[in-house]
């Protein structure tokens, strides 16, 4: 592709002091400029997958991978639903399971909560809720005894602690001599957990299912059933499966569907501001573009010189595409490496800035987590690099073939 003069010459003037020294001012801003684009689009969409995979593992420690339920919001045949689904293979847990909506009391405090009523030992196999037990387990969880295990934010708002009487208003009523009545039934808090999604650590109370069948007034019906997979990432084929062939009359729906808004809205917004961090690497490109204008301006002599010796336009071409490739190289590869060590050890660093500073910089309630984690894709280093490197190969044709058409004549004519 290229001979040895058109590296030497190409290295050489990359290397040369100019005549006009803010020509290497706009080199050494583009190389700036590559560098920044670079290495922000790395350590900005690590921090977005981090992000992203955090906030789904921490969804998949309180729900399961797939859920069914009725259309009307009750399952009355769900142990029937439960022989069904173990007959796939890759069903690894089921646990049937009540939600329902109502309002908590301590003293002064009033705060609304999701109420979920579980089966202690099979929801071990459908939810990692357990290991993220504060205080007590979900074997505190007895039929009858009205226990019930609060999310540790909760705890904390309604200023409550394991053993604290807690009274639970249920939307529905009971109709007396006396007119129309809310329904309010005592509970013992018996344990905090704490998933680190501030949804669920904030909103949600467990419940043993005998007790919220009682309390919600189900009877032996239940809301639905979760069932977990071997694998996470073939839930959407399996939940497929479960559907078509042994659960037509069912709506089963797999994790992503909750929260799935704010699962496309992060989607989007890696797009968008990969869009737009990748106009820095673009901008430097252009810079490039007008260092090597200068550049052939500055070296129209030299150029004329190596054509009466011989060398051919696509040699001269090749010289300064060398010469501007190497911006884009110097720039692409200390960016990227920026980018990987600084991706790599931002939870560390973030971790330090909060001790330093000593406050919390990111609000779980805002933004569903609080601290900021990093999961670095080598797939995106390595396509992030190439766009570099093309764009600014790119940019150097037209000045590079501006230089190759200098007629020799003209340029030497005064000198």
């Amino acid at each position: 592709m290229y001979n040895p003069i058109e590296l030497f010459i190409g290295l050489r003037y990359t290397r040369a002091k100019r005549r006009n020294g803010f020509i290497s001012f706009i080199s050494l801003v583009s190389i700036i400029g590559i560098i920044l684009g670079v290495m922000a689009l790395i350590i900005v969409l690590s921090v977005m997958n981090g992000f992203e995979k955090e906030v789904r593992e921490r969804i998949l420690n309180m729900i399961s991978h797939i859920n069914v339920s009725g259309f009307d919001g009750k399952l009355a045949d769900w142990p029937a639903v439960v022989e069904q689904v173990r007959k796939h293979p890759e069903v690894v847990g089921t646990a049937p399971y009540i939600r329902a909506e109502g309002m908590l009391i301590h003293k002064s405090q009033v705060h609304g909560a999701m109420f979920r009523g579980v089966e202690p030992q099979l929801e071990k196999t459908v939810s990692r809720v357990d290991a993220y037990m504060k205080e007590g387990s979900l074997d505190k969880l007895k039929p009858g005894e009205f226990g019930i295990i609060l999310g540790q934010d909760l705890a904390y708002k309604l200023g409550v602690e394991v053993g604290d009487k807690i009274t639970m208003v249920t939307p529905s009523a009971n109709i007396t001599p006396a007119g129309v009545m809310p329904r309010l039934k005592r509970f013992t808090v018996v344990g905090t957990f704490k998933v680190g999604f501030h949804e669920y650590d904030a909103g949600v109370g467990l419940l043993h299912l005998d007790d919220a069948a009682r309390v919600f007034r189900l009877q032996d019906g239940v809301t639905g059933v979760q069932v977990q997979v071997q694998n996470l990432f073939e839930v959407a084929r399996v939940k497929n499966i479960l559907q078509q062939e042994y659960l037509m009359n069912y709506w089963v729906k797999d994790w992503s569907y909750y929260h799935s808004n704010w699962f496309r809205a992060v989607k989007m917004e890696k797009t968008l501001i990969s869009l737009l961090l990748f106009l820095i690497i673009l901008v430097a490109a252009i810079n490039i573009v007008s260092s090597l204008i200068m550049v052939v301006t500055d070296k129209r002599s030299d150029i004329a010189i190596l054509r009466t010796l011989g060398a051919r336009t696509q040699t001269i071409t090749r010289i300064f595409v060398i010469q501007g490739s190497v911006i884009g190289i110097v720039g692409t590869l200390l960016g990227t490496l920026l980018g990987v060590v600084i991706a790599l050890n931002l939870e560390d660093m973030y971790a330090w800035l909060e001790r330093a500073l000593g406050q919390q910089i990111i609000d779980g309630s805002v933004y569903l987590i609080s601290d900021l984690p990093s999961d670095l894709h080598w797939d995106q280093v390595l396509w992030i690099s190439l766009a570099s490197l093309l764009t600014s190969v790119l940019a150097t044709i037209i000045p590079a073939r501006r230089a190759s058409r200098t007629q020799p004549a003209e340029a030497l004519r005064y000198e």
